[in-house]
């Protein structure tokens, strides 16, 4: 391990980032290395923005990817370089912005009965019960449980952030099941091969994608897809945004206001849709 490596795992050892943002931004930066075949702390910021360009214009990388290693390059010249600043330019293609493809509680309701693997269900309910995503149900423990209270903690989810969920009296029996057949111990989701370890986040995707087919959903959309239903569907029974964004561990309400989208076309807390066209009393003939 060379040691700029090793000073840039410490650095974010340090501010407590995720083993996943470990990995990412290690993997940035031996992809820069690799492109110049020189050490990155020889570079100048005219070499930064070529790199930059032939992720963009040659490799073709989305604007998501290119942000990662943007946030990698800055990290590392910044945090364990101590540049005084990073100037440089991402220019990426535009590209449309769509509303992903909302499940139904139909939907949902078909997806789950369609998992037949009873830890693999539990782990579909709690990502749409609780609005969970996949890395934080995977890496649950028994000890987040609090049945007394109705509550599940996340531990270091997104952000390296804990947060407290709510548990209905529904999820909170099905866990008492789950936990009868299955006697967890540490992880409530332990991988099968290595039951010290915490379930990989492949087994309940594709779980996920299995369920779903079986069960004739054909929208687009992982297992994340499960977090957004739950998103929309608890606005919809009129739960204000502020809450949810608490519940979803978003840092700005703007990652949560976008699940509005969904609502205009949807009917919310039981009340039928305005129809407009009705209310203007014009004969049809």
């Amino acid at each position: 391990m060379t040691a700029l490596r090793q000073k840039m795992i410490e650095a974010m050892r340090q501010r407590g980032f995720a083993q996943r943002t470990h990995t990412t931004y290690l993997m940035v930066i031996t992809d820069l290395a690799c492109y110049f075949h020189r050490s990155p702390d020889t570079l100048s910021t005219d070499d930064l923005q070529h790199f930059f360009h032939h992720l963009v214009q040659e490799r073709g990388l989305s604007a998501a990817s290119c942000r990662v290693y943007l946030y990698g390059v800055r990290f590392l010249y910044l945090h364990v370089l101590h540049w005084p600043s990073v100037e440089v330019s991402l220019v990426v293609p535009k590209t449309p912005q769509r509303i992903p493809e909302l499940l139904t509680r139909d939907e949902v309701r078909r997806i789950l009965a369609a998992c037949h693997n009873p830890k693999h269900r539990m782990m579909l309910e709690l990502c749409y019960g609780c609005g969970l995503r996949v890395s934080e149900v995977c890496h649950l423990r028994v000890s987040d449980i609090d049945s007394q209270r109705g509550q599940l903690r996340v531990a270091q989810g997104k952000g390296a952030k804990d947060r407290m969920v709510l548990l209905t009296a529904t999820l909170i029996d099905r866990l008492r099941d789950y936990w009868r057949v299955y006697r967890p111990r540490t992880w409530l989701f332990p991988s099968a091969l290595f039951p010290d370890r915490a379930l990989h986040l492949s087994a309940p995707q594709r779980a996920f994608s299995k369920a779903k087919r079986l069960a004739g959903v054909e929208r687009i959309g992982g297992i994340h897809s499960l977090r957004h239903a739950y998103a929309t569907h608890v606005l919809e029974q009129g739960l204000p945004v502020h809450q949810l964004q608490r519940l979803l561990g978003h840092r700005s309400v703007q990652s949560t206001m976008r699940y509005m989208h969904w609502l205009p076309g949807q009917q919310g807390a039981g009340h039928a849709p305005i129809d407009l066209v009705a209310s203007l009393e014009v004969g049809h003939g």
